[in-house]
């Protein structure tokens, strides 16, 4: 086995850490506690995703390193749109723009694998959402169950972080939420990761508030005018992606996400 430092991750998240692997490759290392059922789906999930033709890294073997699972990755160039963008707000517009491209583009594609479907995962975050209340439960459930399934690649979590971009190259990472499913539900899962951003401390400076309202506001308008129709249903989507978004457990977050998926 290659002997690897785990004291200099060249990034790092809530469940996982990316470390050098090769010239070639990167190792994303789960934390001990991660399920490794989750790991084992998302590997599955990336290969077909990438095997869709959507711009994604391709995924290798499922390792051990130290006693932690690990996935080896594709070297993927470029920097996240979220380092971007905290560098550059005032390119807010053309960020839009970028990943409302991406996002349709990634809707056009048929996903062919055997995984769960985005209405069942949804379904298991609502009844796991311990912060929503009870009465509220059934009324996501029953609208959930109102709209239309469908058989895209959705992503689950697309958002500037899980954005890499190169010069005019873009690639979407960290496919672990992904599912086949309906593109309205995964185009309201992204406003309610934006809008939740804003009306919380995620986005301390007043400022860069201002820029992710101009991102999202461009967004919304460049996916619909890429896919025209679809605004009504995505709106019904909210309230039932805001009650899911609460089993994720983020404190700053539930009055917020409580008082979203009142709405349905």
């Amino acid at each position: 086995m290659k002997e690897i430092s785990l004291d200099k991750p060249i990034a790092h998240g809530r469940t996982a850490e990316v470390y050098d692997w090769d010239e070639g490759h990167v190792l994303k290392l789960f934390q001990d506690w991660f399920p490794l059922e989750n790991i084992e789906y998302e590997m599955k999930i990336a290969r077909a995703v990438y095997a869709s033709g959507v711009k994604s890294p391709a995924v290798g073997e499922l390792i051990q390193v130290q006693g932690r699972n690990g996935l080896i990755y594709e070297r993927v160039a470029g920097e996240s749109t979220l380092t971007m963008f905290r560098r550059q707000p005032w390119n807010a517009i053309r960020y839009g723009k970028t990943l409302a491209r991406l996002h349709a583009q990634m809707h056009e594609r048929v996903l062919e694998a055997d995984v769960p479907p985005q209405r069942k995962r949804l379904q298991n975050k609502i009844k796991d959402a311990d912060a929503l209340p009870v009465d509220l439960k059934p009324k996501l459930l029953n609208a959930l169950d109102s709209l239309p399934e469908g058989d895209r690649v959705c992503h689950g979590d697309f958002h500037f972080a899980n954005v890499l971009i190169s010069g005019n190259d873009a690639t979407v990472i960290d496919w672990i939420d992904a599912s086949r499913g309906n593109p309205l539900a995964d185009a309201a899962r992204t406003s309610i990761i934006l809008l939740g951003a804003m009306e919380s401390a995620q986005v301390p400076n007043p400022l860069l508030k201002i820029m992710v309202g101009v991102f999202h506001t461009t967004y919304l308008r460049e996916y619909f005018r890429l896919r025209p129709g679809g605004r009504y249903e995505y709106r019904r989507w909210l309230p039932i992606v805001a009650g899911a978004r609460l089993s994720e457990g983020i404190p700053e977050l539930e009055k917020w996400l409580v008082k979203q998926a009142g709405k349905v």
